[in-house]
Parts: C-alpha cells; structure tokens; sequence
C-alpha cells in the first residue's frame, strides 16, 4: 500500500467512525421516553414502560433510563422532548402518534441525538418510525365478537379517527361479518387516547344501544368496567387487562414493544442504529393475542387461533378482497391484498358499517 492509499484508508475509517460511533462503554447510553398517559394506565403507555424496563434488564449499567407520563399532543409533547434532549439523552422515544410534528421539530434542533417515533410516518436523518400491525389482532378479536354476541350489535370505541384506528375498526368489522353476517356495528369516538370518564361513557352509550360485545382503540381499562356492570364482553387493548378475565376480558391483543426498543437501544450502542421505519406484526411477535379465556367455546376459541397462526405466518392478510367501501364503490377484487401504501393513508369504512368518519 503506498503512502496516498494508506491515507485514504485511514481517512475511509475515520470517516465510518465518525458517522456511526460505538458509544463509550465508560458512561451509561440515557435513554429517554415520553408518554401520552401514565405508566399505570394500564393499556398503551404501560405496555411502552414495560418496553422501557426489558431495556434495563437486557443492558444493566450501560444505559439509563428516564420517562415523562402524560405529555399532551402539541406544544406540550416539544417541550418535554426539549427537556430529555437537553439532560443529555441521546436516544429518545416518542410514543404517541400525535406526538408526531414536536418530535420532527425536536430532531431537527438536535441532530447529534437520536430519535423514535411510535406509529408516525415523517423521517429523517436522525428520526425513525416504528409501528406495529394492530388491525391483525383487530381481526382475531372481531372473529370472537362475531361469534359471541346474541344482540348481533357489537361497538367500538375509537379515539381519534386516524389511519391507525379505521384500519382497526374496518378489520373488526370484516371479520365479525365472515362469521356472522347479520353482525351490526356501532362507533363511538372518544377523541382521547385515555380519558377513563370519556371511554365510560362510550361503553354505556353502545350498551344503551343494545351492543353486547366491546371493542376499543383507547387506553384505559373503563370499557371492560362498564362491560362488567351491563354482563356484555370486551377485549385488553395493548396491555392484557388481565385483571378482567375471564370475563367481561375474554382476550386482548397486546403490544410487545420490548424486542424493538432492546434492538434499537443495541443498535446505538454498537454503532449500527439508522433511520428506518418499521411496521411489525403478528409473526414479528410485536402484536400478540392475549389467552382466550374459557368464557369463550371451544370451537370459537380454535377458530380464533387458527386465524391468528396464518396471519403470523403469512398465509392470510386480513385486508383480502372481495372488499367494498362504504359507498359501494370497489376497492380489491377477490384474491386481492391491500397494499402498506392504502393501509397506511386508509381514511374510508368498508361496506357494511354505517358510523361516519368525522371530518
């Protein structure tokens, strides 16, 4: 090697070293998240605290953790992002979709400090989003909801009408209708991730209306409350609720976080960490589906399953045509599969569901 190419080696080198640090082993990696709720709320943000905590199990003194609970969307959410980039956090977690633009706006100011944005869709240099495919749970659920009313009326609670959550309500109802065509659904909007009086009352608004199987898109454990009180059924929503079962909780679909945050924690650690955005499911085993409790029969119980081992394994998207929208228009022709494009900007109720989108 002559002398120019030894220089341009070593320059080579330097400049990866630069670009991709392996972080110090002699100072902790601080690591920082904000949430939408409190850590106790018991569904979404308890779910994400957990994620938190596998971080420490998994890398003990090299790294340290903090959180902030109950950070309102807007100029809250920027605020407090300021605060955990200016402690020194060199990783940091937004959770909440709303969450979205203060964390763009933070990332932009702090380009040495590394952020993640939970179920968004803006990146950049030093910002990645993560997801998880909850309208596959959704599907699992409204097969059991199909099968376990006897009003035929089921109900939704949906906190704000985003992608997100049509994709949840859509795919509820698809697969209640595949097993019982005479199922009628009822949405109710909370406008809150977690708000336990709000949910509250949406759960007795629906069972006023004759709906005796809940389902939810919010946080808090309200509408299983309530579900106990009138003898209808619901579903844990991102955390396993347990404490319902077996009954009015006969499952729940739950938010395994914690694979994704130990990856990505290693990943800054080791040098690796890149923006990217992410969108897990079923067979990642970032959405799982809580036990069905023995509240539901057997067969309904096989049934569920089954459908949850071939979304996780690929043979079955929930989002397979024949598939209408709303206004009887087409939308995927038999055999066909919606594309992570149309999911993501989903903004229309598939046929069958006569609630309106609020504009």
């Amino acid at each position: 090697m002559n002398r120019r190419e030894l220089i341009a080696s070593v320059a080579a080198i330097a400049t990866v070293s630069l670009a991709s640090p392996v972080w110090a082993q002699d100072e902790p990696l601080k690591v920082g998240f904000i949430y939408v709720g409190p850590v106790g709320d018991g569904g979404w943000t308890y779910q994400h605290d957990l994620g938190r905590q596998a971080i420490e199990a998994e890398f003990g003194d090299r790294v340290e953790t903090t959180f902030i609970e109950s950070v309102p969307e807007g100029a809250d959410a920027e605020r407090a992002l300021t605060q955990l980039a200016l402690a020194g956090n060199k990783l940091i977690f937004a959770t909440s979709f709303g969450f979205m633009d203060a964390t763009v706006n933070v990332a932009a100011k702090f380009p040495d400090i590394k952020f993640e944005h939970a179920t968004g869709y803006k990146r950049s240099e030093n910002l990645s989003t993560y997801d998880a495919r909850f309208y596959e749970g959704r599907a699992v659920m409204g097969t059991i909801a199909g099968r376990m009313t006897t009003s035929n009326k089921i109900g939704y609670i949906g906190s704000f009408p985003i992608p997100e959550v049509i994709q949840g309500i859509n795919s509820s109802f698809i697969h209640a209708r595949k097993v019982n065509p005479d199922v009628d659904m009822r949405v109710v909007w909370a406008y809150s991730w977690f708000d336990p009086a709000k949910e509250a009352d949406a759960a007795a608004a629906l069972i006023a209306e004759g709906v005796d199987v809940i389902l939810q898109h919010t946080d808090s454990t309200a509408p299983l409350a309530k579900a106990q009180e009138a003898g209808a059924i619901g579903f844990g929503q991102a955390s396993d609720m347990a404490n319902f079962k077996p009954s009015p909780r006969v499952s729940s679909i739950i938010d395994n976080w914690a694979p994704y945050y130990i990856e990505r924690v290693g990943a800054v650690l080791d040098g690796t960490w890149e923006s990217k955005g992410t969108w897990a499911g079923i067979g990642d085993g970032e959405v799982e589906i809580g036990e069905i409790t023995d509240a539901v029969p057997a067969e309904v119980k096989a049934e569920a399953e089954a459908l949850r081992d071939q979304i996780g394994s690929g043979a079955y998207h929930p989002f397979t045509g024949p598939l209408k929208k709303q206004d009887g228009s087409d939308w995927l022709a038999e055999g066909q599969v919606a594309t992570d494009e149309e999911l993501s900007g989903m903004n229309f109720f598939v046929e069958g569901i006569t609630a309106q989108i609020p504009k």
